[in-house]
């Protein structure tokens, strides 16, 4: 498993986020800069919370520094969680002081829901809040899709615990060498990231969307976040499908895992599009799509063209966890309904913004589940677990166990938790697992596509803050540090 987790350790991983929480100060210049530009006075806000955290995070910095730390699993573990613990408390602050006056559970959720591209919120009057905020919670959103992709792609495969690494699906020689490519690879994710964003802001403001709310929701819908400008979401542009189209092909881009587009753009390849998570993603989002269309078609005598436009859109919105809706599809039938629900638990590819479970992990699973069933015929037959033309390694094919296993135990205690905290049946059982999977809305009139989850007791804001944080780093790699084990000589 590694070295001791020891207090030197400890010490590394605290200077790291330190370090971190100082360029996270600076970004903080951004929404200030904008309050100003609009002559809203949260300028202040930002700009003094970007001073306090710069402050506090360069004493810790300089106060922790000492020798590099040995990379070990134990320590990528305790790195990974202190960094998005960090990223969530830092991101709470300007909304603690804003002029929004947010409780700190307030604010705590805002801020984590953001970071891990949930999308839930507890803000009322959106469509009047200072501009500020909103380009804030967008840049959370911007902030979260970006390390969330670096955490599929790169730490999660380092920690054995899941993920399609772009080092796997390399050639040999950069396997053998991957520190030596790594450079090369963070500079082209953030930049084909953001060129993303900025090529989806200009869509957007083609296709009559304002510029502000624009910039805004391309940070969102990139990074598969969910956050949105107005309290309905797209629904004030359930009229434009040119809008609705837009969002549908960014969600989508943002589900694919971003290795392709980094292989494209370092070493010229394409083969890449043959990832069997592809194939498998790509065959849910369609079948749900058209059944929905065909549904909303037949049951409420739609124009199908309009059908397959609002299907098309919010069943992507589930499946890529970005939680962005157009309309009230609660109100469209039970098919349509139990269609969310299951595709709420769905997820993209690996290596990309989304949450969910991902498609990866169901096509190892059917794989398992096939053998096990042909096994029962054969019993002394070997039949290796293969993902596309490869074989899946055995400590694989335990973690999508392992997760699947963790993920429906918790959603079980999340769901008794939140009822305890008071929640119905409906609510509590889809608020945990629209937290649990990063979607962002529920179902039932309070965390439905169309409410937020502001009316909810602290406690249960607690709960799916919790939730949302265990969901976005995989479970396995929040819990792993909660054994015993973790810690033990």
């Amino acid at each position: 498993m590694g070295s001791i987790v020891n207090r030197s350790a400890v010490r590394a991983a605290i200077h790291i986020a330190a370090v971190f929480a100082i360029y996270l100060s600076a970004s903080m210049l951004i929404p200030a800069a904008v309050d100003l530009y609009y002559g809203n006075r949260d300028w202040q806000v930002f700009a003094f919370s970007a001073l306090l955290l710069g402050g506090l995070a360069l004493a810790v910095t300089l106060a922790t520094q000492g020798r590099p730390p040995q990379v070990t699993t134990r320590f990528g573990f305790l790195l990974v969680n202190l960094l998005w613990l960090t990223l969530a408390v830092a991101g709470a602050v300007p909304f603690v002081m804003s002029s929004l006056g947010m409780s700190l559970t307030d604010a705590f959720f805002e801020s984590v829901s953001g970071i891990t591209t949930t999308g839930s919120t507890v803000i009322n009057g959106l469509d009047h809040a200072p501009p500020g905020i909103l380009i804030w919670r967008s840049l959370l959103s911007f902030m979260g899709g970006l390390g969330v992709i670096a955490l599929g792609l790169f730490l999660l495969p380092f920690l054995n615990i899941g993920g399609v690494s772009y080092f796997k699906i390399e050639s040999s020689d950069i396997q053998d060498r991957p520190f030596e490519r790594f450079q090369t690879f963070t500079i082209s994710l953030i930049g084909i990231y953001s060129a993303l964003v900025f090529l989806c802001a200009v869509c957007y403001t083609a296709a009559g969307m304002e510029g502000f709310h624009a910039v805004n929701h391309a940070m969102s819908t990139v990074a598969t976040g969910g956050f949105s400008t107005h309290d309905t979401s797209f629904l004030r542009y359930a009229d434009n499908p040119a809008i609705l189209w837009t969002g549908t092909i960014f969600m989508f881009v943002g589900s694919l895992p971003f290795s392709i587009m980094i292989l494209f753009a370092v070493r010229g390849r394409l083969d890449a599009l043959q990832d069997p998570q592809i194939r498998v993603f790509a065959g849910y989002t369609i079948v749900f799509a058209i059944a929905l269309a065909v549904y909303l078609r037949v049951h409420r005598d739609m124009d199908f063209f309009d059908a397959l436009t609002h299907a098309t859109f919010n069943i992507l919105s589930v499946i890529s966890t970005a939680g962005f809706a157009s309309d009230d599809y609660t109100r469209w039938g039970p098919f349509a309904v139990a269609c969310i629900f299951v595709a709420t638990f769905l997820g993209g590819c690996s290596g990309s913004t989304t949450g969910g479970i991902k498609a990866y992990r169901f096509l190892i699973l059917f794989e398992l589940m096939a053998n096990g069933l042909r096994r029962l015929i054969y019993p002394n037959t070997v039949l290796p677990v293969r993902y596309g033309d490869r074989p899946v390694p055995d400590d694989m094919q335990r973690a999508v166990v392992l997760f699947i296993a963790c993920f429906l135990v918790l959603w079980g205690i999340t769901t008794v938790l939140l009822g305890a905290a008071g929640l119905d049946f409906v609510t509590a059982v889809t608020g945990a697992l629209t937290s649990l999977t990063n979607v962002g809305p529920g179902l039932g009139d309070t965390i439905g596509p169309l409410g937020n989850f502001s009316g909810l007791p602290d406690a249960a804001k607690w709960v799916c803050a919790a939730a949302m944080l265990l969901g976005r780093l995989e479970i396995l790699a929040v819990l792993v540090i909660f054994t015993p084990t973790f810690w033990r000589r």
